[in-house]
């Protein structure tokens, strides 16, 4: 008997022991595949992700591996025989392991890339849904791992949580108009009509630009009161909003003219016309607003300041015609390469057929600015992108444009910085977008049948996001509205339609500054040709 007692503990500690061996093998194999093997092959990657998950996951996933093997090893013997705090205690520390696993996971890895992606979309997440995110799964997860690990010491939790069902039903009545805010702001965020710094109407009438979205209101810059105000979500969200940004993202003015009906009607609009067009800082072709620039705004001969406004005017509109004019060709270009893709998809991509697909793609990234550099890095080629210094390429022709709109005398300090941020930005995008394309092209065989809708956002992009053409719809329209009696006088109603070029500028007043001199123009020319008429 005695005998019988003393096999069976011998037996079931050399199980233990001969299960702990096979586990440390096991632990130090994993070791060197995770930290050596693995490492040596992502670092060949050229994107960065797999080592950096790897980085963060290795010393969780090891020590998950061995507290589940000591776990296993010790199952083996009889309830009785293993201590229950032991095997809680083991238990626990998994859960632990695995909550902290899966927080760094999210946090340097899910979180830090989504954010680098939002920067390249354009997206607007990454002001306010990134950092709640960061901040509330992570605090879910410590919260569900802190519940698992009193269970597994046995803590009944049915107490718990009934008081605290109650305890949230009561905060969430008191708090309900918050939690209303933080979910509009969520979907304003998600399903959004709007982007930062578009102009916007709200239903009272008023009109500003929107700043940000935040978790509880909206930020938005009010141009008649110049000052923030800040809108509950749930508020803006149940409003109707106009978008005065969009389709275009120039602000559309309508100024009421009225005229004695002794003038000629047929003149006075087509003086008006000419007006606006030759205003610098109205949107319309290009051509006529060259061909008009040099017959008004000038009183006075001697005045220096209307004289450098309209020389560094026209100089910015030659320079914008060109750089509508590189961006047309580069959509082409684009176009009848996407063309190109589509006949040579219908029966696969053969060497020579990327090879020229490439080249053509090359002769659009050399107008664009760039240049194709292709480095061997572990019998790997890599392709990347980098600018040229050309001035005649689209980014050397914008680069030249935007600081020639610096230095408009209109422009204020803050302008400064608002223009070369929104178009280094773009720039930026731009080659971005690019690059990722080329990448798919180089590589093609997985993807091959989508390069041509590839090829085709390229297009789109830089149509409705990157500049826009000037567009029949933009062009100035002088409407006649009626007739109206002021003193027993008659006077024939017009109103000028047009379009500002940028409205964010100059303090968002640049509308009313044109306004203002559109009018006096308007009026003083009437005031010249009818000399006798009081306008």
């Amino acid at each position: 008997m005695l005998t019988a007692l003393t096999v069976i503990p011998l037996r079931t500690v050399g199980l233990i022991l001969g299960k702990l061996a096979i586990a440390s093998l096991a632990a130090c194999l994993l070791y060197i595949f995770l930290f050596y093997g693995l490492r040596s092959i992502f670092r060949k990657f050229e994107s960065d992700i797999a080592l950096v998950t790897l980085n963060v996951s290795a010393y969780p996933i090891l020590t998950i591996f061995i507290l589940v093997s000591l776990k296993v090893a010790f199952g083996d013997l009889a309830a009785g025989d293993t201590p229950s705090w032991f095997e809680r205690l083991l238990t626990a520390s998994i859960i632990v392991a695995v909550s902290y696993g899966l927080i760094q996971l999210f946090i340097q890895v899910f979180i830090y890339y989504l954010k680098d992606y939002a920067r390249q979309t354009e997206a607007m997440w990454d002001n306010v849904l990134f950092p709640l995110l960061e901040g509330v799964v992570p605090f879910v997860i410590f919260i569900l791992g802190s519940v698992f690990v009193l269970q597994s010491f046995g803590v009944d939790l049915t107490g718990i949580w009934v008081t605290l069902g109650g305890a949230t039903f009561i905060i969430g009545f008191a708090v309900k108009d918050i939690l209303a805010n933080f979910f509009s702001g969520i979907v304003l965020l998600i399903d959004t009509p709007f982007q930062f710094g578009d102009i916007i109407e709200l239903e009272n009438g008023s009109i500003g630009m929107l700043r940000k979205i935040g978790v509880r209101v909206t930020q938005v810059y009010m141009f008649d009161d110049r000052c923030e105000v800040y809108i509950p979500n749930s508020v803006l969200q149940g409003q109707s909003i106009t978008n005065l940004s969009r389709p275009i993202p120039h602000y559309f003015y309508a100024l009421p003219v009225e005229v004695p009906p002794e003038c000629d009607l047929e003149q006075i609009q087509q003086l008006m016309l000419e007006i606006v067009f030759a205003h610098p800082d109205t949107l319309g072709d290009i051509e006529k607003k060259l061909a008009y620039i040099d017959q008004f705004y000038n009183p006075s001969n001697s005045d220096t300041h209307f004289s450098y406004k309209k020389n560094m005017s026209r100089q910015r509109l030659i320079l914008e015609n060109e750089v509508n004019i590189k961006l047309e060709d580069i959509e082409q270009a684009l176009e009848a390469l996407m063309v190109m893709i589509q006949f040579a998809e219908k029966g696969g991509l053969d060497g020579e057929e990327i090879e020229t697909i490439q080249q053509e793609y090359e002769e659009i990234l050399h107008q664009i600015g760039l240049e194709v550099f292709r480095e061997r890095q572990n019998k790997r080629i890599l392709f990347k992108l980098q600018e040229n210094e050309s001035p005649d390429t689209l980014i050397g022709l914008v680069r030249e444009w935007y600081r020639l709109w610096l230095r408009d005398s209109n422009l204020r300090d803050e302008d400064q910085y608002i223009l070369p941020d929104e178009w280094e930005r773009k720039i930026e995008l731009l080659k971005r977008r690019f690059q990722r394309v080329f990448q798919k092209i180089s590589n093609p065989h997985r993807e091959e049948t989508r390069l041509d809708d590839y090829v085709m956002d390229l297009v789109k992009w830089l149509r409705e996001r990157f500049k826009q053409a000037r567009s029949q719809r933009q062009e100035p329209k002088i409407r006649m509205k009626g007739t109206s009696q002021y003193e027993g006088f008659t006077l024939i109603k017009f109103t000028i339609e047009f379009y500002i070029d940028n409205a964010k500028l100059e303090d968002f007043r640049r509308g009313n500054r044109v306004s203002s001199e559109i009018y006096q123009e308007v009026m003083r020319h009437i005031k010249d040709a009818y000399p006798k008429v009081k306008p």
